[in-house]
């Protein structure tokens, strides 16, 4: 698998040909509790070199003597694409899934929070990507509150062995954001351990601006203790009425604030594509747009092929860059406001 199978799955998996998916009714829920002492539990942690580590300069990052963590919560990367992805929920121990996960996720996504902490990313039996379109409802909830049960022990593990008082990002993509949005409600909003939020990035899902009772959204690029969130598509696209909203949280992530104002592809430091090592510069512009996030078809050898007007695989790819400088921006912010108190 090459390692551009991720934006590659996203833009193309659900006008794929054949997919496998879960065909029985979810009767239980039975698990087993996942020990995550274990190093190979997780995708990316402090202790072992991963692709998280990596950046597309072309060195790696030694973040272990970092004084803040990223939790980073990965996408669906269970779809269905290939045979034997056909049960509610993936298994941890599938290595081609957790290669695919590694290469595609990890590498182009969490490695963008890599220069403001250090990156903790749980592996978790991930609810099939058919949980979100099935009529069965009951099948498909049961499956999300098991992957939501492995995250929530990896998270209790972290805080319990590796956390030590250290500030936390919390980052997230897709699937990963509809869990990463309970753990905030569960650990942060209101609770003692909101102190230590230097800013939640919630992307790829919808997420209301009343969600959470104490945690504001972001108002610019230094606010702290709140959150961002974006949804991008085609310049122009509008989504169905019946699921759009004027309650939903849009952040512009070229300048970081949440009105209509267009950012032009000047204002863009860096965005990927297809290989990790390959910086396009001033590609995607982005404007927000009632619910969701504007961004200009990008021009690059082979894009005549995208036809896609859901631009949702690239949330962190168009943007990439100007991620990683506004984490680090964050917690340099974090840093002054504990100053002065």
């Amino acid at each position: 698998m090459r390692p551009s199978f991720y934006l590659i799955l996203l833009v193309f998996s659900l006008i794929s040909c054949k997919t496998y998916k879960p065909n029985y009714t979810y009767l239980d829920q039975k698990t087993n509790p996942i020990d995550y002492a274990l190093l190979s539990n997780w995708a990316a942690h402090p202790d072992i070199m991963d692709e998280s580590d990596r950046t597309p300069e072309g060195d790696t990052i030694d973040n272990s003597n970092l004084m803040f963590d990223v939790f980073f919560l990965h996408p669906t990367t269970y779809t269905g694409a290939d045979k034997g992805q056909d049960e509610w929920n993936a298994p941890l121990d599938d290595a081609f899934l957790n290669k695919k996960t590694d290469e595609g996720t990890i590498r182009f996504q969490a490695s963008a929070f890599n220069h403001a902490g250090r990156v903790f990313a749980p592996r978790y039996q991930q609810a099939h990507l058919h949980a979100y379109f099935s009529e069965d409802k009951s099948s498909a909830k049961k499956a999300f509150e098991i992957a939501y049960h492995d995250i929530k022990a990896a998270f209790d593990h972290y805080m319990k062995f590796e956390n030590k008082g250290r500030p936390i990002i919390i980052a997230s993509h897709s699937q990963g954001t509809n869990h990463a949005e309970r753990l905030l409600t569960e650990y942060f909003d209101g609770k003692p351990l909101q102190l230590k939020l230097v800013a939640a990035y919630l992307l790829g899902m919808p997420i209301k601006k009343d969600v959470f009772k104490h945690i504001s959204p972001c108002k610019d690029s230094s606010d702290t203790g709140c959150f961002v969130s974006w949804r991008t598509f085609k310049k122009g696209y509008k989504l169905p009425i019946e699921i759009s909203s004027d309650n939903i949280v849009v952040t512009n992530p070229l300048s970081w604030n949440l009105d209509d104002q267009y950012m032009p592809k000047s204002t863009n430091r860096g965005t990927l594509l297809f290989d990790f090592n390959k910086i396009y510069t001033q590609l995607v512009d982005a404007e927000v747009s009632n619910d969701i996030l504007w961004a200009s078809k990008p021009k690059f050898k082979g894009s005549i092929f995208l036809r896609t007007k859901n631009y949702h695989p690239a949330d962190v790819n168009f943007y990439y860059f100007n991620i990683r400088d506004n984490a680090k921006h964050r917690v340099e912010m974090y840093i002054k406001k504990m100053n002065k108190k």
